[in-house]
């Protein structure tokens, strides 16, 4: 592997990992079969540009910037190129990434099983047409905050109840941690697995009344949907 930075101490992180850490963004192409452009936005098409003419048949460009279509991307690059665009999320550094992505100028199917290899490492990836990708974006793109913001609310909960507040967040990270799991591993709809859990007239129906009455299922599908939207937004800018 080999990457590039402007950022100094951004190098030392990377060698950390056994990386090769270069001074340009050329010899990175030049050394490389699948080329990720992880840089803001505004800079996606810069850096395109600049390497455009060292991008040979048999690269695989892998585009994570937020809102840069594919489009662009091939106007940057050039028509010839094998190009991919991925929507990736924040919980890959811990190896739990739920990503999407789609392919574009011509990539092939063999081009997107070597990427789906490669976030499988960290993860799990999914195919998906570009039109789906503001989808993605406000709902796994954005939704670790979401996660977050629900955790520190169960943790606040645990302490108004009594709980110390390192053991309130640990039992609160845990329960999402544990829950999301069983979905997963149980093939479950979770509207069933919530039923095992609710029992008559038990503390459990009590709570999820609560949330009823809050409208907290409405909230959570609202924020996908406003996410999206601005996705969508930002892609046209």
């Amino acid at each position: 592997m080999v990457c590039t930075d402007p950022n100094p101490a951004r190098k030392d992180v990377f060698r950390n990992f056994g990386v090769k850490a270069v001074d340009g963004n050329l010899e990175v192409v030049q050394n490389s079969e699948v080329v990720f452009i992880a840089v803001k936005p505004q800079y996606v098409s810069v850096v395109l540009n600049e390497v455009r003419g060292s991008l040979k048949e048999k690269h695989i460009v892998v585009s994570i910037a937020a809102g840069i279509p594919l489009a662009t991307l091939k106007e940057a690059a050039g028509d010839d190129k094998h190009l991919i665009r991925v929507m990736p999320n924040t919980p890959c550094l811990v190896g739990e990434t739920a990503a999407a992505m789609c392919l574009g100028g011509r990539a092939t199917e063999e081009d997107g099983n070597v990427v789906e290899k490669l976030f499988s490492a960290v993860g799990s990836i999914f195919k998906v047409d570009e039109k789906l990708l503001s989808a993605v974006t406000g709902l796994s793109g954005s939704g670790p905050a979401y996660i977050f913001l629900m955790i520190e609310a169960l943790a606040d909960g645990g302490v108004r109840a009594g709980l110390p507040r390192d053991i309130s967040q640990q039992l609160a990270a845990q329960t999402v941690l544990g829950s999301a799991k069983m979905v997963l591993e149980t093939g479950k709809h979770p509207g069933v697995l919530k039923d095992m859990v609710t029992s008559p007239a038990g503390t459990t129906i009590a709570g999820v009344h609560e949330l009823e009455k809050a409208g907290v299922r409405a909230a959570f599908i609202n924020a996908v949907v406003a996410a999206s939207n601005r996705a969508d937004e930002l892609a046209k800018l």
